[in-house]
């Protein structure tokens, strides 16, 4: 009797296929010099700030409503529309009341569909380079979600592709808001799978490394604009995330390599402080949702025709092409 393969069968080993050759060629080219156009932040294209470098704006108090509601118009006008926006001297402030009013209604503007949370900024390495004080939290959105090998167009971003390697969580029950802290032993048990990804970063705003000056990224949904996952693992307890390394190539061109323990320690850290943050906001997290939980490898900036390579070691490939 002649056994028979079904379709989605064939098409899973052909993606393991091609990954496993593909892990095999990028891994070969390890040891070669670095492109010349590359460097530890990929190409040189965030502005003229360099890391680090932003000046504090002189505001620190709280918007007002009507000053909240024309920053979150003005950014949803940039997105929906993919145009850069200047964000005027009388509305720039340093107040993270306001980040988190403007953040959270944010998605309301853009009526988007969201499908969970991004942390921005978990390792202090980033925070040292956008000079902010604390993480910053983001959303993600359904259409916003590729699988890898996945290919995006400049359609999905305005004025940067700022990659960085994570490790996501897909949530299996719910967390709702209560009094009390989720503890790390409570979102342990409330994992359904772990995913390796690439998170791409964007903002309205220019001059990357001067937005923080104003907090003007963490205003911008964190700086984040897409996300790309590799293969799902439901048998995450075995992974010893804090030192999972990752390998971090641009045009098949090793850049840099990075570990879990940069997410705050332990991706499990980062995703419980997470939670938490919504939790203290009066709102819920369901099941289903996920929830990345900061770069590893600092920032990588791309552009149109680079092809981004994430090797997670056993936990696989992820990879991303940007196309016109």
């Amino acid at each position: 009797m002649t056994e028979t393969t079904s379709a989605p069968d064939e098409a899973a080993e052909r993606g393991a296929a091609w990954e496993s050759r593909r892990l095999s060629e990028l891994r070969a080219g390890k040891q070669r010099p670095r492109l010349s156009y590359l460097h530890d932040l990929g190409r040189l294209i965030h502005g003229s700030t360099p890391p680090g470098g932003s000046v504090p704006c002189a505001r620190t108090d709280d918007l007002t409503p009507d000053e909240e509601a024309e920053v979150i118009a003005l950014i949803a006008a940039g997105r929906l529309h993919r145009t850069p926006v200047t964000l005027p001297e009388r509305l720039r402030s340093r107040s993270w009341t306001s980040v988190e009013h403007v953040l959270l209604n944010l998605d309301r503007a853009l009526g988007w569909h969201t499908a969970g949370w991004k942390v921005g900024a978990a390792s202090m390495q980033v925070r040292r380079a956008e000079n902010i004080p604390s993480p910053s939290p983001g959303r993600l959105f359904e259409h916003t979600i590729f699988t890898s090998p996945a290919r995006i167009g400049s359609a999905a971003f305005v004025n940067y592709r700022l990659c960085e390697c994570e490790f996501a969580f897909r949530l299996g029950m719910d967390f709702p808001a209560r009094p009390e802290p989720y503890t790390e032993s409570d979102l342990r048990a409330g994992i359904e799978s772990l995913l390796p990804v690439i998170e791409i970063g964007d903002s309205v705003f220019e001059d990357w490394y001067s937005l923080s000056g104003y907090f003007g990224g963490m205003y911008d949904n964190g700086g984040s604009a897409a996300l790309v996952h590799g293969t799902e693992v439901r048998d995450w307890q075995s992974v010893d995330l804090p030192t999972a390394g990752i390998d971090l190539y641009v045009n098949g061109s090793f850049v840099k390599s990075g570990q879990g323990a940069e997410a705050m320690g332990h991706p499990v850290t980062s995703l419980t402080w997470m939670v938490n943050w919504i939790r203290e906001r009066g709102l819920d997290v369901a099941a289903g949702e996920l929830v990345s939980t900061g770069t590893c490898t600092g920032h990588c900036f791309v552009t149109v025709d680079d092809v981004v390579s994430a090797d997670f070691g056993n936990l696989g490939l992820v990879e991303v092409r940007f196309v016109q």
